[in-house]
């Protein structure tokens, strides 16, 4: 795993607890990395998430072992379509990925015994900021909301008498040119 910092959301870190204690769930291969992940962690709240750091359901494009790099959405193992637009964080590739930031690498064993280093490129997606960004839009001053500026309110003259305008030889009728 990553010699750097791993920070987790409070909501990341129960879900790997759950992993680890759950045995359906968890690989001998697995446990090891999961428990150094949560020795390791900071963990904050989610809206204390930086942005740029890997948390569950974001969506990241890494490389391995600096090849061609590839982008998919980290996710707890429970999604199962569409297949190959998700990678759950119960697999090693996953779970190395979660809570890294932008830049940061993972050195881990895959499947086969081999140690991969999968560096992550980019957060292109992080629920965490969206979230931010929309109770931020929500909290905006009334008058960047474009509310209107005016407001029609029907009768609202109608108690009032307006006077008729009259013509200089007494005649009200102004002709069709009024029309």
């Amino acid at each position: 795993m990553s010699k750097d910092n791993i920070i987790l959301t409070t909501k990341d870190f129960t879900i790997l607890e759950a992993i680890s204690d759950n045995p359906r769930v968890r690989t001998d291969l697995l446990v090891p990395h999961i428990r150094r992940k949560l020795g390791a962690a900071i963990v904050v709240f989610r809206q204390d998430l930086p942005e740029g750091v890997a948390s569950v359901n974001s969506r990241v494009t890494f490389r391995v072992d600096g090849g061609a790099t590839d982008t998919r959405v980290l996710s707890t193992g429970q999604v199962e379509a569409p297949v190959g637009m998700f990678l759950p964080i119960t697999t090693p590739r996953g779970l190395a990925l979660l809570g890294l930031s932008e830049g940061q690498e993972a050195v881990v064993d895959n499947t086969d015994g081999r140690a991969e280093r999968i560096v992550l490129e980019k957060v292109e997606y992080q629920p965490e900021a969206a979230r931010r960004e929309r109770m931020a839009a929500k909290s905006e001053p009334a008058s960047t909301q474009h509310k209107p500026l005016l407001r029609v309110v029907s009768g609202g003259m109608k108690d009032v008498r307006r006077p008729v305008p009259v013509m200089s030889d007494g005649f009200d009728d102004p002709g069709p040119s009024a029309a």
